[in-house]
């Protein structure tokens, strides 16, 4: 007797309808894993499954043995909660949901359960138990149906119609509970209130249950029960379609996000509920539904699957926030350049400042924590200052600016599109040259010349010669700078998206009309004092959140990373140029002669193009996945962009003469 025989025998062997409820849940456990066998070969699983019944058809006293076994199984275990709950958080909230998953990747489940989901999950876990399910034949599932269930137990209503209309009739009220939320009716347009998909929705689903289980219905009756329940789910789904719609104007929440993705994906499984129950083919139809829901079952117990479905439109919000800001930043033509350039240099101007209260802050001798939060302060305050004063600072843009060209992304269609696209890619790289000039030819004569300043009022250098020496040594090209730009370009990144985010937080809880028209505020402020405040903080949150995130980031990252020993700095290629200034300020005419100074002057171009280039690819990629752009055709844009290279460079560097 082969080895296979020998452990279906054994398995076989080991049925026993009297067993405990945890044996008789691994008996099943353990049969499904021999079927499974090493989970390389459909087929195989399938000629197990066949092997099996097989086995049984031969032995009469094996066959009673199994049905039995298999009443008892199916006679504890509410089916029905497997088939309307399972792959569906049990809460509403998605914090709720997500600590559920990690516990459950965390902490073992028991067999001993009457819970048919964690059963489910036991039995059939990977995706070969999806597949091997789906490859199983009608004559196969037939034999099967016959092993274990007896014949006259499967005629009239069975007890499987009566567990899908169950089903049915409890997702229904987990719809129309989803749907009465609050702040999803608040969301929807007044005309789809007045319809009101979700009021009769139980109605219908108990109408189609009478029309099933009444002994004297006819085909015309329950056809129409049927067509009633679509048309109601249809309804209903346009309804949380609807939502989503307002959240272009009233901002949107992971966890709104979320009650909607429950609520469409329940309205599909009472159509896939509905497939199953009507299919002249019931077996087959069942078989189907199981095989889909092991699939289910997989992405319920993925946490990244949770995070990655519930998020993606915030992103698409945040995205686009960004997509609305970033098209400021990219100039188009020779005008708009050179108002770039000039924004740039008042950022430069008033970073030099930054740059030498930030070594004014290195006299204090404060400890780490407290060095970093006041170089955070420093850097916060200076960016919004430059915010106010509608200057700009040059490695801040590429974040904003990625949206607004993945967005374009989307237009792709003829040649003509893309050459506009390579028009928009040219626009962007004379902005950031404009900005990055405007920034570095400014920061690093007004930092010299503030250190001299400093000098000539104090007796003394702004900083001592070591410390100087130091600086430069720091900002060497051939040392760890330009791995520090690079994660520079990660905050920057992470700046602009904490900006959309903030930005869509203040839309979403409707801050701006609770500053324009709330009693308590406008008693203080007045009524127009507050509308000024409202419209004002509306246009510059986004930019508040940017500047003051990304400064505390600047400054407190180094001092966390010193906490755990990595040693890791940042690279802002502005506050890079003004170090340096103040550096050449306390070396003086010297400076020129040492081979740290032209290393660090040689770093600058490289910093500043690596703090562009990581912030940028970083938010362009998830523009892209957030606006679900699809595949387009890459090489026609390389093709065009290599092309505009080679006819026309310079449009990459500064704008055409006939630019107006």
């Amino acid at each position: 007797m082969s080895r296979r025989t020998t452990d279906l025998a054994s398995v076989l062997a080991s049925i026993d309808a009297q067993a405990p409820l945890a044996q008789r849940h691994l008996q099943l456990i353990a049969l499904l894993d021999w079927v499974r066998g090493d989970a390389r070969s459909v087929e195989a699983a399938c000629g197990r499954l066949a092997q099996l019944v097989e086995s049984a058809e031969r032995a009469p006293e094996l066959r009673t043995r199994m049905q039995a076994w298999w009443a008892a199984l199916t006679q504890q275990l509410d089916i029905t909660t497997l088939l309307a709950d399972f792959g569906f958080a049990q809460r509403t909230s998605m914090a709720s949901e997500l600590a559920e998953r990690v516990r459950h990747k965390l902490l073992p489940a028991s067999p001993e359960t009457l819970d048919a989901s964690e059963l489910f999950m036991l039995a059939l876990p990977s995706e070969f138990d999806a597949r091997w399910l789906a490859a199983l034949d009608e004559p196969l599932l037939d034999r099967l149906l016959a092993l274990l269930v007896p014949v006259q137990e499967q005629g009239g209503a069975s007890a499987w119609q009566c567990a899908l209309l169950d089903a049915i009739t409890y997702c229904a009220g987990q719809i129309l509970s989803t749907g009465f939320a609050p702040e999803l009716r608040l969301r929807m347009s007044q005309e789809v209130r007045d319809q009101r998909p979700f009021h009769a929705l139980i109605r219908d689903a108990e109408s189609l249950r009478v029309e099933v289980l009444h002994p004297l219905r006819t085909g015309d009756r329950l056809q129409e029960a049927v067509q009633r329940l679509r048309d109601r789910l249809d309804a209903c789904r346009a309804a949380a379609n609807n939502v989503y719609a307002h959240f272009e104007d009233n901002g949107i929440s992971v966890g709104l996000v979320f009650r909607l993705r429950q609520l469409r994906e329940r309205i599909l499984r009472v159509r896939e509920l509905l497939e199953c129950l009507l299919s002249p083919r019931p077996a087959v139809a069942a078989l189907q539904l199981m095989s889909h829901l092991v699939t289910v079952g997989r992405d319920r117990r993925s946490v990244r699957a949770l995070v990655a479905a519930n998020s993606s439109m915030l992103a698409a919000k945040v995205a686009e926030r960004s997509a609305e800001t970033g098209e400021h930043y990219i100039t188009r033509t020779r005008g708009e350049y050179l108002t770039m350039v000039r924004k740039a240099a008042g950022g430069g101007m008033v970073m030099a400042f930054t740059t030498l209260a930030k070594f004014g802050l290195y006299a204090l001798a404060l400890s780490a924590f407290w060095s970093g939060f006041m170089a955070g302060v420093n850097y916060a305050v200076s960016f919004v200052l430059v915010q106010l004063l509608h200057f700009t600072v040059a490695t801040k843009q590429p974040a904003m600016t990625a949206p607004a060209m993945a967005a374009k992304l989307k237009e792709l269609g003829d040649e003509q599109s893309v050459q506009s696209f390579v028009d928009e890619v040219s626009h962007l790289a004379r902005s950031q040259v404009a900005a990055v000039l405007g920034n570095v030819l400014l920061v690093f004569p007004a930092a010299l010349g503030l250190a001299l300043l400093v000098a000539q009022l104090l007796g003394q250098p702004a900083i001592d010669a070591a410390d100087a020496a130091h600086t430069l040594d720091s900002l060497h090209l051939l040392g760890p700078s330009l791995l520090f730009a690079a994660f520079t370009g990660v905050l920057l990144f992470a700046s602009s998206i904490l900006a959309g985010w903030v930005e869509n937080w203040f839309v979403l809880h409707r801050l701006d009309s609770a500053i324009r028209f709330n009693p308590r505020i406008t008693g203080v402020l007045g009524e127009r004092r507050a509308q000024r405040w409202a419209q004002f903080l509306r246009s510059n949150i986004s930019g508040f959140a940017a500047n003051i995130s990304l400064g505390f980031m600047l400054g407190l990252t180094p001092a966390f990373a010193d906490f755990f020993g990595l040693g890791l700095e940042v690279r802002h290629v502005t506050l890079s140029a003004g170090q340096m200034g103040v550096a050449s300020a306390a070396l003086g005419w010297e400076v020129l002669h040492q081979p740290a100074f032209w290393w660090a002057v040689a770093m600058i171009p490289f910093n500043g193009a690596i703090n562009v280039i990581v912030s940028f690819y970083l938010a362009f990629r998830l523009a892209l996945r957030a606006h679900n752009v699809g595949r387009v055709d890459r090489s026609r844009i390389y093709r065009a962009l290599l092309a505009r290279l080679r006819s026309a460079p310079l449009s990459f560097f500064v704008p055409p003469r006939h630019s107006t």
